[in-house]
């Protein structure tokens, strides 16, 4: 290792230990190494700026952020929840299963994990608290439920993996179809499993008059992911562009559709969204800069070596990759995996015979399991901040979903025609 580099990660693992934004110690780091490596502070403006304007792809993340942020602002999120329950409302533990239905709606919309556990899952846990559900099993079904989110279509972390990449983002939006669907119903059959054995209420009958009545209202809601899909793959619009319609067609439906969204509401949206990006913007721009050092130092292409040193077995490989995501997800933001972690690994994971695709899936639905992990999984503290639920008791109810993620992650892992029937079937590989 050279002074430089050395240098760089210590400079990050003490920005690290000090909690500071993950994003400030990368460019923090990378500035040092710059400077003893006696180059130019500038390379790191240039390298940050030239990933905007040489990516077109990554102006997708900004927007379906954007959506995200209307679709909760409205009363889009109210008729999810209402059309879902109209599905599966007479099953016992009716509302776990609304809980991870409409999730799984939702995520056809924003793509979002954080989005779906502060929007939906406020009105879920609140309505399963309500029926006699425990607080901490509500939001650990809200937690894990939210999972599917960044692994259905369309997804902010797999347009991020593509830019990494330079995969086909439309192929990758149809290589998650399957898994999200799969993980779905795992959970389904946990919540059923489960309020048997605790004896969880039925929801209320729905006569056939309120579900046509709820699912009128739902429709154009539902119609969201159908334009995005139906534009992306019959070849009308780009990924990108499926994400400005997205926000434009939010803002229609909760305007004039559902008439929830006034011009204070926007503007409160737009504000939101313009926080939200910024924060993203400088997490990818800094790690431009660490993917830049990371090559000059050939630190890709050692690590490569020494797996490739210990296995030549893409199996083993892909356990060695789960097992550290795993890890590091348990601490770390999932951004910083992804855009630190995970461009180091793509170079041996080519080199071993791969699919970029399958291998997308598997570290995005892996990473995304991080977000429940304790001690310091996000979507716990956000469950538990829009509930007033100990976060303990969350971390307690939460092992069990965790499982049922992770026999799921095992399946996309070593069947990768889980991820690449689809894609294979609509001829995008």
């Amino acid at each position: 290792m050279s002074f430089p580099l050395f240098i760089t990660l210590l400079v990050f693992i003490l920005i690290f230990v000090l909690r500071m934004p993950i994003a400030l110690g990368m460019l923090a780091s990378a500035a040092c190494y710059l400077l003893v490596k006696g180059a130019d502070l500038s390379l790191v403006v240039n390298q940050v700026m030239n990933t905007y304007y040489t990516n077109y792809v990554i102006i997708a993340v900004p927007l379906f952020i954007f959506t995200a942020n209307v679709m909760n602002s409205g009363k889009v999120t109210e008729m999810i929840y209402d059309f879902a329950l109209g599905l599966v409302g007479r099953m016992r533990g009716a509302l776990g299963q609304v809980n991870i239905l409409g999730s799984l709606i939702f995520s056809g919309m924003t793509g979002s994990a954080i989005a779906d556990a502060a929007g939906l899952g406020k009105i879920e846990i609140e309505a399963m608290t309500k029926s006699g559900f425990e607080p901490e099993f509500a939001c650990a079904i809200t937690a894990a439920s939210a999972t599917i989110g960044p692994i259905f279509p369309p997804s902010i972390p797999l347009v991020i993996y593509a830019m990494l990449s330079s995969t086909s983002v439309g192929a990758l939006f149809m290589g998650g179809m399957v898994p999200g669907v799969l993980l779905a119903i795992a959970l389904m059959i946990y919540v059923a499993i489960v309020s048997k054995k605790r004896n969880y209420p039925r929801g209320e009958k729905i006569v056939l008059k309120t579900f046509i009545s709820a699912t009128v209202k739902a429709i154009p809601a539902l119609l969201t992911p159908v334009i995005l899909l139906v534009g992306i793959y019959s070849g009308v619009m780009t990924p990108t562009e499926a994400g400005a319609i997205a926000g434009l067609y939010a803002i229609i439906i909760s305007v004039f559709a559902y008439r929830a969204l006034g011009f204070k509401d926007l503007l409160n949206v737009v504000k939101d969204s313009i926080r939200d990006v910024g924060a993203t913007s400088i997490m990818i721009g800094a790690a431009t800069i660490i993917s830049y050092i990371v090559a000059r130092e050939q630190l890709a292409a050692n690590i490569g070596n020494w797996i490739l040193g210990i296995t030549s077995s893409k199996w083993t490989f892909l356990f060695i990759v789960n097992i550290v995501i795993l890890i590091l997800g348990m601490f770390m933001d999932t951004s910083t995996i992804q855009l630190v972690f995970v461009p180091i690994m793509i170079p041996v994971a080519r080199a071993l015979g791969i699919d970029m695709i399958h291998f997308g899936l598997v570290v995005t639905f892996n990473m995304m399991v991080g977000l429940s992990t304790p001690p310091f999984g996000m979507l716990l503290f956000i469950t538990s901040g829009i509930s007033s639920t100990p976060l303990k008791d969350i971390m307690r109810e939460i092992l069990w979903p965790i499982v049922v993620m992770l026999i799921v992650l095992a399946l996309i892992t070593y069947i990768p025609e889980i991820t690449l029937f689809l894609p294979r079937a609509a001829g995008l590989i």
